[in-house]
C-alpha cells in the first residue's frame, strides 16, 4: 500500500472531502494541468498483464484529437492520475494512482463526451516484441536480466527490487524467439525467483515477493458495524483454482540439457486438500525454461503449492474508498465473530465523489478473535 499519514487513514473512515486530479504529459513534459473530467476511475487488477488502467470521461468534444500531436492522442501521450483528501484546514494530501499511456480516445465530435482509456507502462514492454532471438546469457542474476529486457525498451525506466533482502538469484540461460512477448519473458524471469513484477502507482517497475497470506503484514482493515467501513459483502467458495499437487517442469533448449521436473503434493494429514483425501487428486502444471535443474523445479513446485492449496474464497465488498491500496495487499476483513485475511485481487478507484469503490479479494485465512 502506498504510504499515507495516520490522519489520512483516520479521515478515510469518516465523512470527508475528496479531491482528484488528472494531468496530461507528452515526452515527459506537462502539457495540461488538470484535465477537466466529469467521471472516471482507475482499475487495479493483479490478474491483468497491465496492473493498472484508467477510464476517463471528458464532457467537452473539443478534446477529441484531430492530429497525432493532440493532447489526448494515443501516440505516446500520458495521463497522470491522483486522488486525495482536503482537510478542514484547507491542506491536501495526495495519493498517486498511476501514469497511463493513452490507448484510445473516442466520442461524438459535436456533442461529446470524450472517453479516454489508458494502461500502465507494461503495455510498452508488451508492444516491443523481440525482433531477433534474445538470450539471458551473460547476465548472472535474475534482476539483472529483468533490468536488461525492460531497459532495452524504456532506457529510463525506474526498476526497484523490493524482495526480502533484495535478492538477485542466479538466472539460468534462456532464449526467446523473434516475435515473442518481451513482457512474458520478464514475468517468467520474475517467476523463476519466486517473485512478482508490475508497474505501481508511482510508475515504477516493482519486483516483489509473492504475498504471504499467513505471515504478511495487514495493510488495511475493513469491518462492519459502528465505526467500520464495510458497506456490503458477498462471498463465493468454488473448487476452481484449488490444487493439491504441483508439477514444475523445465526444458532449456539453450543449455542443451535434458528436461527436468519435480512434484510437490499436499501430504499434511490434517489438511482438507490432502492428496488422496476427500478432496481428491487435483494437479497443477507449471513450466519455465529458466528452471534448468531438478532443484530449481522442486523449489518452484514447493513455492507454488502454498498458493495452490489456499482456499479459493472470492469476496466482493463495497467499502469506503482507500486509494492507497495495491493489488497483493493483505486486508483483514471483520464480520461479527469472525476475522479473515484476504489478498486484494482487484479494485476500482473512482475519480469522483459519487463513484463506486469496490474490492475483489481472494484467499481467506481465518484469524483467532
Amino acid at each position: 500500500m502506498y504510504p499515507i499519514s495516520w490522519t489520512f487513514r483516520q479521515t478515510l473512515t469518516t465523512s470527508h472531502t475528496m479531491v482528484a486530479r488528472v494531468d496530461a504529459y507528452y515526452g515527459g513534459q506537462l502539457v495540461m494541468s488538470g484535465v477537466p473530467f466529469s467521471d472516471g476511475s482507475v482499475t487495479v487488477d493483479r490478474g491483468s498483464k497491465t496492473r493498472r488502467s484508467i477510464s476517463l470521461t471528458i464532457p467537452d468534444p473539443k478534446h477529441i484529437p484531430w492530429s497525432e500531436s493532440a493532447l489526448l492522442a494515443p501516440y505516446g501521450q500520458q495521463l497522470v492520475a491522483q486522488r486525495g483528501i482536503r482537510y478542514s484546514n484547507g491542506t491536501e494530501e495526495w495519493v498517486p494512482l498511476g501514469t497511463f499511456r493513452i490507448d484510445q480516445t473516442n466520442g461524438d465530435v459535436h456533442l461529446g463526451p470524450v472517453t479516454v482509456t489508458g494502461t500502465t507502462m507494461e503495455s510498452a514492454i508488451i508492444d516491443d516484441k523481440f525482433q531477433v532471438p534474445t538470450s539471458t546469457r551473460g547476465y548472472g542474476g535474475c534482476v539483472d536480466a529483468i533490468e536488461l529486457l525492460i531497459r532495452q525498451t524504456l532506457p529510463n525506466a525506474v526498476i526497484v527490487n523490493l524482495t526480502a533482502n533484495s535478492r538477485n538469484p542466479a538466472c539460468a540461460v534462456a532464449t526467446w524467439d523473434a516475435g515473442a512477448d518481451r513482457w512474458d519473458a520478464v514475468v517468467q524471469i520474475a517467476r523463476a525467483m519466486n517473485a512478482d513484477i508490475y508497474v505501481d502507482a508511482q510508475n515504477r517497475f516493482v519486483i516483489t515477493d509473492l504475498p504471504d497470506l499467513v505471515n504478511g503484514a495487514v495493510a488495511w482493515e475493513v469491518s462492519d458495524g459502528e465505526g467500520g467501513t464495510l458497506v456490503s459483502s458477498s462471498r463465493s467458495l468454488p473448487r476452481t483454482g484449488v490444487y493439491n499437487a504441483v508439477v514444475a517442469s523445465g526444458e532449456n533448449t539453450s543449455s542443451g540439457a535434458a528436461p527436468v521436473s519435480a512434484v510437490a503434493r499436499d501430504e499434511n494429514p490434517s489438511s482438507p486438500t490432502r492428496w488422496g483425501g476427500p478432496f481428491g487428486k487435483v494437479t497443477k502444471f507449471i513450466s519455465s525454461a529458466l528452471w534448468a535443474t531438478v532443484g530449481a523445479c522442486q523449489s518452484a513446485a514447493d513455492y507454488a503449492l502454498f498458493d495452490a492449496t489456499a482456499p479459493s474464497v472470492q469476496v466482493a465488498i463495497d467499502t469506503l474508498p482507500n486509494p492507497a491500496l495495491e493489488g497483493n495487499d493483505i486486508i483483514r476483513l471483520t464480520h461479527p465473530g469472525r476475522k479473515e485475511r484476504h489478498i486484494v485481487q482487484s479494485l476500482s478507484i473512482p475519480l469522483t465523489a459519487d463513484g463506486d469503490f469496490s474490492l475483489t479479494l481472494r484467499g481467506g485465512k481465518e484469524e483467532a478473535e
